[in-house]
C-alpha cells in the first residue's frame, strides 16, 4: 500500500506548494473547510496564490486568515460577503475576484475532475458573467461556455477515512468537498477520524481513495458559525 498518512499538516505539504499556484479549497460557508491544511499554508508563507472556493472565510478564520498575510492574489468564488478584509483589499484594487454561480463553480470543479475542458449553462446569460465568453444556440436557447477547473493542489477537509485515502462527509460538509477533491493535480485531506483498513462500508465511500494522494488527521474542528441568529426563550 501507498503510504498516503503523513503526521502533520505541514508534512503533507512538504513539496507541494510554491509561489503562484492555484489551490482549491472545499467546504460550504465555514462547514467542512480544511482549517488545519490552511493554517499550515498560513506559516508557509507561500504567495500569490489563486484560491478557488465557494467562499473566502471570515476575518480571522478559513481562508480569511491568508487573506489577512496577503498570501492571495485572486479568488475564485461565488460568495464573499462575509468578509470585510476581502471587501478592503478588492476595493484597494489589491486583490482580483472571479465571480462564479455557485451551481457553476460546482460543476466547473466536477468537470476539471472528470477531464471536461469546458461545458455550456444557462445560467449567466445576459449577464457580467458572461461577458468575453463563448456562447451557443442550443434548442433556442442561449448558453455560455465555461471552463472546468484543475487545480496545482486540492485540499479538502473530510469526517472519516482509511488509510487509502478513502473519505467520507457529513451533512453539509459534503458541499463542494467531493466535487473540489476530484480537481486537484495533488489532493491532500484532512480528517477527523482515521480508521482501519476496511473499516468504512464501499457504499459510503464519497470520495475514492484514487483521488486522494495525502492524509492528515485535523487537529482544528473548530466548525464556526457565520450567522448566528437566535431568539429569546421567552419569545412568542
Amino acid at each position: 500500500m501507498v503510504q498516503k498518512v503523513y503526521d502533520s499538516a505541514g508534512a503533507a505539504l512538504d513539496g507541494m506548494v510554491r509561489d503562484g499556484m492555484t489551490i482549491v479549497a472545499g467546504g460550504f460557508g465555514l462547514c467542512g473547510i480544511p482549517e488545519t491544511l490552511i493554517d499550515a499554508l498560513v506559516r508557509s508563507g507561500v504567495r500569490d496564490l489563486t484560491i478557488v472556493s465557494n467562499n473566502a472565510g471570515v476575518d480571522d478564520f478559513g481562508l480569511g486568515r491568508l487573506l489577512r498575510t496577503r498570501q492571495v492574489r485572486k479568488m475564485i468564488s461565488s460568495y464573499v460577503g462575509e468578509n470585510r478584509e476581502f471587501e478592503r483589499q478588492y476595493l484597494a484594487g489589491d486583490l482580483e475576484i472571479e465571480f462564479s454561480p455557485q451551481g457553476t463553480l460546482a460543476e466547473r470543479m466536477r468537470a476539471g475532475g472528470a477531464g471536461i475542458p469546458a461545458f455550456f449553462t444557462r445560467t449567466g446569460v445576459g449577464t457580467q458573467i458572461a461577458i468575453g465568453k463563448p456562447t451557443a444556440d442550443f434548442d433556442g436557447d442561449l448558453y455560455v461556455m465555461e471552463r472546468g477547473i484543475v487545480a496545482d493542489l486540492a485540499i479538502v477537509k473530510a469526517w472519516k477515512a482509511d488509510p487509502y485515502g478513502n473519505l467520507v462527509y457529513r451533512k453539509s460538509a459534503r458541499n463542494f468537498n467531493p466535487m473540489a477533491a476530484t480537481c486537484g493535480r495533488v489532493t491532500i485531506a484532512e480528517v477527523e477520524q482515521l480508521v482501519d483498513p476496511g473499516a468504512i462500508d464501499p457504499d459510503h465511500v464519497h470520495t475514492p481513495g484514487v483521488f486522494v494522494q495525502r492524509l492528515i488527521r485535523a487537529t482544528c474542528n473548530e466548525k464556526r458559525i457565520e450567522q448566528r441568529t437566535t431568539r429569546s426563550a421567552h419569545a412568542a
